[in-house]
């Protein structure tokens, strides 16, 4: 997130010219139909989100683009799609949002993408589990609170690109194996599939942060992403190694608001995969994919605007905040231990969130600190730059159920007035252990986060932003596809601690 620049006061357009970065948003049916027909446009493909949080699509010629796609919607079978409906109620509809027309940077065959709303048929009404729908309550109530017109999202997104993955497991084996030529582990490797010999120049464990070319060997691709993001109309920042080896990356986007902010974040997603691939390797948004070194996280800097004015900032306040800030902080700590089942919802997720490798485990504030859960970064005493970070999630979150989870959560504590706590400015991981038992830490499983999910809900379902419905097939669907298939599986360290028993 820029310390130096106000958000604008209505979100920037989408650059749907693939030859420049001008950006030019369409805003009707029509706007989208003229698009295509001006740029020749001869398949537009239709992308939404199921539950989990990864894109689905189907594509459609040009005779079928008119306005009745864009009122009536055109239909799909819901019980395809994890999380959504059963058998007998399969019936469902996409309706195109004119306002997410892009380009589509991956296809040869000139595409225009569409991100979609999933609307139930029978109700004409937007679907309750639909994510998106969810991000859009949640903005919505926020307005309705009168507290703020807008919340900004700035993710920070970490990912590796690694030259290969193998993995399986049945009945009676199970392996994975990434490889990557910047990992440590290949110092001593003879690399004929990398031009010969071996060129050295590998990435230690924990510093990748911020070394050049040749031991950086992603930077053109990165570059790559970061130009494709451009053309889709992703505001890119800032590009990166990461501190952890064999090819672990950061890509900054430029804030926007929340539901916004979740496309951007499938976007990014889609095309750091499909660039990847481009060039003979994988991307992968999983949070731990290492033993050893640092994981992917996905640091959430946010605040609250009432139209230009950031009500975040106080110039008389503790690290410059306002009150307000200072019980949205509250509320996301109080909530934590149920945010992250939205926020971190992966069973790998909590591989990641132990102590020692820069994860936020402990539910405490702090300026400047990364070791706390809620930081204030102070690059820069600017109002416009006054913000939280939120450090505790993960990429493997659905954007759109973490992102109006987070502000739901915030919301709450400022309704309430929540303590955050006194502020904890030094590394909590060097506390005594007497003053360190004191703070709370976040869930140790998922299976843990998705309990406290089902004991403190109320906050998330205020306005009907979450549905009773969507909470419970949340946890239901984790438990049964995610928790309790991992927890019934050997681990291979099992075979290493016990078969000698």
């Amino acid at each position: 997130m820029s310390d130096t620049q106000a958000p604008p006061r209505s979100p920037p357009a989408v650059s749907v010219d693939a030859g420049s970065y001008r950006v030019v948003r369409p805003e009707s049916a029509q706007d989208v139909i003229d698009l295509v027909r001006r740029r020749d446009l001869q398949i537009v493909d239709l992308k939404f989100s199921d539950l989990p949080g990864q894109w689905q699509h189907f594509s459609i010629t040009m005779p079928e683009v008119h306005e009745g796609l864009f009122e009536s919607g055109i239909g799909f079978d819901g019980s395809s799609i994890r999380g959504f409906q059963e058998i007998h109620e399969s019936d469902m509809l996409l309706r195109p949002d004119p306002a997410t027309a892009f380009i589509d940077p991956v296809f040869d065959t000139p595409t225009l993408s569409l991100i979609c709303d999933v609307v139930d048929p029978v109700l004409r009404q937007p679907y309750s589990r639909d994510p998106r729908y969810v991000a859009k309550k949640a903005e919505h109530y926020l307005r309705q609170t009168g507290i703020a017109t807008t919340c900004y999202f700035g993710p920070e997104l970490e990912f590796f690109i690694f030259d290969s993955v193998r993995f399986g497991q049945d009945q009676h084996s199970g392996h994975y194996c990434v490889e990557s030529a910047e990992g440590d582990w290949n110092t001593g490797r003879d690399e004929g599939a990398f031009g010969g010999g071996n060129l050295g120049y590998k990435t230690r464990y924990k510093e990748g942060y911020f070394p050049v070319p040749p031991q950086d060997t992603l930077q053109e691709i990165r570059s790559e992403i970061a130009l494709t993001l451009q053309r889709a109309g992703v505001q890119v920042e800032v590009h990166h190694h990461e501190v952890a080896t064999a090819g672990q990356n950061e890509i900054d986007m430029r804030f926007a608001a929340l539901t916004q902010m979740a496309d951007n974040v499938m976007i990014f997603k889609y095309v750091c995969k499909n660039v990847a691939r481009r060039h003979g390797k994988v991307a992968t948004f999983m949070p731990k994919p290492l033993y050893g070194d640092n994981a992917s996280g996905m640091h959430c800097h946010q605040s609250l605007w009432d139209d230009e004015r950031n009500l975040f900032y106080d110039a008389s306040g503790w690290a410059l905040t306002s009150q307000t800030c200072r019980w949205y902080i509250g509320g996301l700590l109080r909530h934590a231990p149920a945010l992250m089942a939205f926020c971190a919802p992966s069973t790998n997720s909590y591989k990641r969130l132990v102590p020692g490798y820069e994860a936020p485990v402990n539910l405490a504030m702090s300026q400047r600190n990364r070791s706390a859960a809620a930081r204030i970064p102070m690059y820069s005493d600017a109002p416009n730059a006054r913000r939280v970070e939120f450090r505790c999630p993960d990429p493997s979150a659905n954007a759109y159920l973490a992102f109006a989870a987070m502000l739901m959560a915030g919301l709450d504590g400022i309704e309430n007035r929540i303590d955050p706590g006194d502020p904890l400015d030094r590394n909590i991981y060097d506390l005594p252990p007497e003053v360190a038992r004191n703070i709370r830490q976040v869930p140790g499983s998922l299976d843990a986060a998705l309990q406290a999910l089902e004991d403190d809900n109320a906050f998330l379902r205020k306005g009907d932003v979450f549905s009773d419905d969507l909470i419970r097939t949340w946890i239901d669907f984790k438990r049964r596809r995610e928790v309790d298939p991992v927890r019934m599986r050997p681990h291979p360290w099992e075979f290493y601690l016990y078969f000698d028993v």
